[in-house]
């Protein structure tokens, strides 16, 4: 009987140590590199009956900074989407904000101009605030979710 369970934790630590490691990894696969392009998805949920007024607002106050910050080339695309079909309420997004960076330091980083563009952009600052706070006021969720393209190469 020994002995059968000596074979038998001799194959389970062997099997263990031939694992491949990358398949007894878990959570998402890390960025290429520090130098490649890095994405992040940013997720809205909103209160029932808000997403047109969200949607405004987004548009508003946060697309053109968005498109100012990618002119100076730290962003490379912004995609905007939002579901075809209905799911579940837990699962329910609104729009999904899709941002490729032009690296993983600018899009972990604060952006030094953020906020004189928001006044070159927004010179009545009350207005911009105001809203800017009913846009939170109306989401009932918000996430960020940095994805990686895992794609084999052709």
């Amino acid at each position: 009987m020994r002995r059968i369970l000596f074979v038998a934790l001799t194959l389970v630590f062997a099997a263990t140590i031939a694992a491949p490691l990358h398949l007894l990894a878990q959570g998402a696969p890390p960025q290429i590199s520090a130098d490649q392009p890095y994405t992040i998805e940013y997720y809205y949920k909103c209160q029932w009956g808000h997403q047109a007024e969200f949607k405004e607002l987004f548009l508003k106050n946060h697309y053109p900074l968005l498109q100012k910050i990618q002119a100076t080339g730290r962003i490379l695309s912004i995609k905007i989407e939002s579901p075809a079909y209905h799911t579940s309420e837990e699962l329910r997004w609104d729009f999904r904000v899709t941002i490729r960076y032009k690296n993983s330091t600018v899009a972990t980083t604060a952006n030094p101009d953020e906020e004189a563009f928001i006044k070159e952009l927004y010179p009545n600052q009350t207005l911009y605030l105001k809203e800017e706070q009913r846009r939170f006021e109306i989401l009932l969720g918000h996430w960020d979710l940095p994805v990686t393209d895992i794609t084999p190469p052709k």
